[in-house]
C-alpha cells in the first residue's frame, strides 16, 4: 500500500533538509572531544528538557503509546505518570546533585570512584548491552510503521533499515551532542504539533465527538490506570505498572549514559532543574495525547467496522489509521517527517552516548582526536544497524523487546548505583557478588516461560542489592 503523495515527498524532504542543516552548522562548532560528548557544559535548561524527552520518546513510542490505548487500557499511562510524580523528585534529590558533585563526564565514573575500575567497565559493558537492543529494536520497528505506510518488499525493507541507519552515523559524525540536542528540539515539537493535528482529525470523523469517545471508552473499560484484579503475570495489573516503572524507566533515567549525559551537558543546578520539570511537563503532555489518540482510534473502527482492522503487526495500527482512514494530503508527510525525525535523534543520541562511554570507560581518555571520534561512532552505528536485524526474535513488538532488553541490563545496573548510594559497608567484592546474583535471576526469569520478561528487572536488582551487601 503507497499512502504517499506529492506533498507528503515534499513535507518529508524539506524536513531532512532541516534536519542535515542543523547538523552541519552545529559540526562546525567542535573543537574537542568534551564539546563532542557534553556539548561543552554549556547547554540550556529549555533545549536539554526537550532532549530528554525527545530521547526517551523515539520513534517507536509514536506508533507504541496509540496501540496500547487502541488495543488494551491506559495502564502504560500509569508507568508514565510517575515520571513526573516519582522519578523525577528522586532525580532532583538523590542521583543529579550526586553525579553533579563528582563532575563525571560519563555516569560509570561513579563505579570506578565508588568500587573499582573494573566496575566501572563493566558497568559499561551492560550499557552497551541495554543500548544496542534498544536503539536496535526502535531502528527495526520504524521500517515496520514505514512499510505500512509505502509498502516494502523484503529487499527494500532492508534497504530502508540500513539507509536510516547509515544517515544516522553520518550525523552522529557531524553534530556532536549539541546538534543532537538541539535536534531533538526540534523533534519534540514536530512530535507535539502532529499528534494534535492527528487527534483533531481523528475527532472529526467520530459520530458525537470527544464525548462519544469518553462513553465508549467507558463501557469498554479503555481509561484503566491498571487492573487491579489482575495477577502478577498479566500484562494490564498495577505489577507490571511497577515492575516498567522501577526497573526499564527509573535506571533509564538515573543509570543509562543516554539520559545522564544530557544532564551532564548543563551549565548548572538552575538550568538542570529547569530541564527537569520541563521534561515532566511536556512528556506528561503528549503522553496523554499519544494515549487518547489510540482510543479515538479503537471508537472509530468500533463505529464504522465493529471490530479493530487487520494488521500485520498492532504496532502499524496508527499508520494504518492515517493512510487507510485520514485520507488528508500532507498528513502522511508529517507523521513520516516526525518518525524519521524522532528516530534520528534517538539513534544520533544513542549511538553519540554508546561512543562516549567507548571513549571515557573502556579507553579511560580524556580527549582523542576527531577522526578517533568518527571512527568508533561509524563502528557503534553499524553495530545498531546489525542488532536491528535481531530484534523480531526479542519479542512481538516494540513494549516487549524494550522491556526484555532494558529490565535484564539496566536492572542489574540500578542494583550496583542503588548498592554503593546506600550501603557504606558495600565493597567491590560484594558488588561483582552481588551483579553475578543479580545475572543467575535473569537467567532464571528467561528460562522458565511462566515467568513474563518484564519481571527481569526485579530479578536483577533485589539479588544484586541484597548479595551485594552481604
Amino acid at each position: 500500500m503507497n499512502g504517499i503523495g506529492v506533498t507528503d515527498w515534499v513535507i518529508v524532504a524539506a524536513y531532512v533538509a532541516l534536519v542535515a542543516g542543523l547538523g552541519f552548522h552545529f559540526a562546525r562548532t567542535e573543537k574537542n572531544a568534551d564539546d563532542y560528548f557534553t556539548g561543552g557544559h554549556a547547554m540550556n535548561g529549555f533545549a536539554v528538557g526537550l532532549s530528554i524527552f525527545a530521547a526517551a520518546f523515539s520513534a517507536a513510542a509514536f506508533v507504541m503509546l496509540p496501540r496500547e490505548g487502541a488495543y488494551r487500557n491506559w495502564s502504560l499511562l500509569s508507568v508514565l505518570l510517575l515520571i513526573p510524580l516519582f522519578i523525577t523528585p528522586l532525580l532532583w534529590l538523590v542521583f543529579v546533585p550526586l553525579y553533579t558533585r563528582l563532575r563525571l563526564r560519563s555516569v560509570y565514573e561513579y563505579l570506578s570512584i565508588r568500587f573499582h575500575p573494573r566496575l566501572r567497565r563493566l558497568g559499561a559493558v551492560l550499557f552497551f548491552g541495554y543500548a544496542f537492543g534498544w536503539l536496535g529494536s526502535m531502528l527495526y520497528t520504524l521500517v515496520l510503521i514505514l512499510d505500512a505506510v509505502i509498502g516494502l518488499s523484503q529487499p527494500q525493507f532492508m534497504f530502508t533499515l540500513t539507509a536510516i541507519g547509515v544517515v544516522a552515523i553520518l550525523y552522529s559524525c557531524s553534530g556532536g551532542l549539541k546538534g543532537i540536542i538541539w535536534l531533538d528540539v526540534l523533534q519534540a515539537l514536530t512530535l507535539g504539533g502532529c499528534v494534535i493535528v492527528i487527534l483533531l482529525l481523528a475527532l472529526g470523523r467520530i459520530d458525537g465527538g470527544l464525548a462519544a469517545v469518553v462513553e465508549t471508552g467507558r463501557a469498554h473499560a479503555k481509561f484503566n490506570l491498571a487492573d487491579l484484579s489482575a495477577g502478577v503475570k498479566d500484562q494490564t495489573s498495577v505489577w507490571w505498572v511497577l515492575a516498567l516503572a522501577l526497573f526499564v524507566y527509573l535506571p533509564g533515567y538515573t543509570t543509562s549514559q543516554v539520559t545522564v549525559q544530557r544532564y551532564l551537558s548543563m551549565s548548572g543546578p538552575k538550568e538542570l532543574h529547569r530541564a527537569l520539570t520541563l521534561n515532566a511537563v511536556v512528556a506528561t503532555a503528549v503522553y496523554f495525547l499519544f494515549m487518547l489518540t489510540g482510543t479515538v482510534m479503537f471508537v472509530y473502527y468500533t463505529q464504522t467496522a465493529g471490530a479493530m482492522p487487520a494488521v500485520a503487526s498492532q504496532d502499524q495500527i496508527l499508520p494504518h489509521f492515517i493512510v487507510r482512514d485520514l485520507r488528508v494530503p500532507g498528513i502522511a508527510g508529517l507523521m513520516c517527517a516526525g518518525l524519521l525525525a524522532a528516530a534520528l535523534s534517538t539513534l544520533e543520541g544513542g549511538i553519540n552516548s554508546i561512543a562516549s562511554v567507548w571513549t571515557y570507560d573502556l579507553l579511560d581518555r580524556r580527549e582523542t582526536s576527531a577522526r578517533a571520534n568518527y571512527l568508533r561512532t561509524a563502528l557503534i552505528g553499524l553495530g545498531v544497524i546489525g542488532a536491528a536485524l535481531l530484534a523480531p526474535y526479542i519479542g512481538k513488538n516494540f513494549i516487549d523487546q524494550i522491556t526484555a532488553v532494558a529490565s535484564t541490563f539496566l536492572g542489574l545496573l540500578l542494583g550496583v548505583y542503588v548498592l554503593g548510594m546506600f550501603s557504606s559497608r558495600a565493597n567491590a567484592g560484594g558488588a561483582a557478588a552481588g551483579l553475578a546474583a543479580g545475572a543467575a535471576g535473569v537467567a532464571l526469569v528467561f528460562l522458565n516461560p511462566a515467568f513474563p520478561a518484564w519481571w527481569s528487572g526485579a530479578f536483577a536488582f533485589v539479588p544484586t542489592l541484597l548479595i551485594g551487601r552481604l
